[in-house]
């Protein structure tokens, strides 16, 4: 919580109460469902709720956005963007039933009422969003594939919709389709410490 209060010092009693209890909740699912590494339980708050709320470095989301988390497994970037951005509508999809299972108990624990859920595959969800998050869960080209039917056309933020997702090491490759159309961040510029010194918010716009 220090780290988050580090950087995000603004966070609501509200907001630093939802955060404190992240990590009692996630060791508890954890020992039943892994979610998260056992070894890196520890360092959830950085590995995890901080990098996540790295998209918060590239958007500020306004009041009303809809937004789709895809291979949220236990509901990262999710749930921390979810408390982050109150008035935003987070949709968490998973194709594994137990992630999800976790993911929806910590928001139904920490009284999150701006998120829905999903378990189900990408492939079958037909609605609309402004934006999709993910983290790093396929090569950029086919992750664009396969959201693209899932962008909304409704224009409401500073940046046009598309994809926003967290990444770490060489991406030229994977982003050569879309030089013209995206825009990286890196999260060492924001964040300190080993852990984002090749991490990467990547912005590609849906036209």
């Amino acid at each position: 919580m220090e780290q988050l209060l580090k950087y995000f010092p603004k966070l609501s009693e509200k907001q630093q109460q939802q955060f404190a209890a992240l990590f009692p909740l996630y060791t508890e699912w954890n020992a039943k469902i892994n979610v998260i590494s056992r070894k890196d339980i520890n360092n959830l708050y950085e590995h995890h709720v901080l990098h996540s709320l790295g998209i918060v470095e590239a958007i500020n989301f306004r009041p009303g956005t809809d937004v789709m988390d895809i291979g949220t497994g236990g509901g990262f970037p999710g749930i921390p963007l979810a408390i982050f951005f109150p008035e935003v509508h987070f949709h968490l999809v998973d194709s594994i039933g137990k992630k999800i299972k976790v993911a929806t108990e910590v928001a139904k624990a920490i009284g999150l009422d701006n998120v829905t859920f999903f378990n189900g595959r990408v492939e079958e969800e037909r609605k609309k969003f402004d934006f999709v998050v993910n983290r790093a869960v396929m090569p950029l080209p086919d992750l664009v594939k396969l959201v693209r039917k899932n962008i909304s056309k409704r224009q409401q933020n500073a940046l046009p919709n598309g994809i926003i997702c967290l990444k770490g090491g060489e991406l030229q490759q994977e982003l050569q389709p879309f030089k013209h159309c995206a825009d990286t961040w890196n999260l060492s510029d924001y964040f300190e410490g080993e852990y984002f010194s090749t991490k990467k918010v990547v912005y590609i716009a849906i036209q």
